[in-house]
């Protein structure tokens, strides 16, 4: 058996009955950050045409929201655990949080577009360290269940897209989108205290810092498998900001309740990505592949019924691949996994950067069937390279 399919040196696992309810407390802190910043981050896909009407821009423009937090969340994802090496990363878990709230905040009140992306570029920095350190702290906090805590943070994905982002758009079209993102703002300082409560202090890995980062990047098998996720992300994020306007070309008005659709087929996704966990092959293949089959049905659907499994498997396919790729990563460099989930969380800040900008541009010059169309290109290139990623040796 190869080195991906075992688990993480973390020590022999518990039973989950054995553990009080009590000890599940930092993993339910963590997944409510984890769904606060992630429904801070797909805001803008939810209340897109207002927001790019009330800021006097294009909505392909608009989409770049979502770009400039990728962009600063590909600067600081592999660059925190180096300036930070010895840091409680419990505190560091606070802070980030605290900077997601005055991101949101900023949003809400931005006078222009540009103050609104100093905003979320706050908010890039805090997702990306919160995800490059959530999975090591909820690990110390329940060893020996890496599987349970990384499909619990995904749930955590999941309530932001079933619940947050549908919601948010439905609000938005009644109260306002700066509405949307004041109460995103609260939230976060809620989701803050929460953590300052429950999560007990994580001590940092004694060789953190630039020299696990450089050993992490000597292994060519996970960069490869970096390679492949970089181009999953790139085809997700290309489409996802305008999922609005691809689903209101076959239905409209239908947004809010078809992101709710997508938000239920994340949790599918999520969950089917945790119960393979012991065959991470096949979960990082399927995944992939799903999005595409999704995004391809999204594209051709003439009607309500192929859109809805369009969607539903856009959301089960993308929302498998956090899961999958993130236990992926930690299991062929179990040594240095913090460094290595900065790698991951690195290639989808990249991806979503790129995604959105490029997205934004064919939709500005095309139409989003053919931004759909590039997103199921990149998803089914990145399921055949992790297929062949899966006899290869690199």
């Amino acid at each position: 058996m190869t080195t991906e399919c075992q688990p993480p040196s973390a020590g022999p696992r518990t039973a989950t009955p054995e553990r009080p309810l009590a000890a599940w407390a930092p993993i339910v802190a963590l997944a409510l950050g984890i769904a606060i910043l992630v429904a801070s981050e797909f805001l803008p896909a939810s209340v897109l045409p207002t927001m790019a009407a009330d800021l006097g821009v294009s909505e392909g423009v608009a989409g770049l929201a979502v770009a400039a937090t990728a962009l600063a969340g590909a600067l600081t994802a592999p660059t925190i655990a180096v300036l930070l090496p010895r840091t409680d990363r419990r505190v560091v878990l606070i802070g980030l949080l605290v900077a997601a709230a005055l991101s949101n905040l900023v949003v809400a009140v931005a006078p222009s577009f540009a103050v609104l992306l100093v905003g979320r570029l706050i908010l890039g920095a805090a997702i990306a360290g919160y995800w490059s350190f959530a999975f090591g702290a909820g690990t110390a906090a329940v060893p020996g269940r890496d599987h349970v805590v990384s499909a619990s943070l995904s749930v955590g994905v999941s309530l932001a897209t079933i619940v947050a982002v549908p919601v948010a758009s439905a609000a938005g079209d009644v109260a306002g989108w700066r509405v949307v993102f004041l109460v995103a703002a609260g939230f976060a300082a809620v989701a803050t205290v929460i953590v300052i409560m429950t999560l007990p202090s994580v001590t940092p890995h004694p060789s953190a810092g630039l020299s696990m980062l450089r050993r992490a990047l000597a292994n060519r098998r996970l960069l490869a498998g970096v390679g492949c996720i970089v181009l999953v992300a790139f085809g997700n994020f290309a489409a996802y900001p305008y999922i609005r306007l691809a689903i209101e070309r076959i239905v409209p008005g239908g947004g809010w309740w078809l992101l709710l659709v997508w938000g239920a087929g994340g949790l599918v996704g999520n969950l089917a990505a945790g119960a393979l966990t012991r065959r991470l092959r096949v979960a990082v293949v399927a995944a992939p592949v799903l999005l595409g089959l999704g995004l391809g049905l999204t594209m051709i659907a003439s009607g309500p019924v192929l859109l809805v499994v369009g969607v539903v498997l856009w959301g089960v396919g993308f929302n498998m691949v956090p899961v999958a790729t993130q236990l992926w990563v930690t299991r062929v460099e179990p040594e240095r996994a913090e460094s290595a989930l900065s790698l991951q969380v690195t290639a989808f800040q990249v991806a979503i950067t790129l995604g959105s900008a490029v997205g934004g541009a064919v939709l500005d010059r095309s139409s989003v069937g053919v931004v759909l169309l590039l997103g199921a290109a990149l998803a089914f290139a990145s399921g055949i390279g992790f297929l062949l990623l899966r006899s290869a040796r690199v």
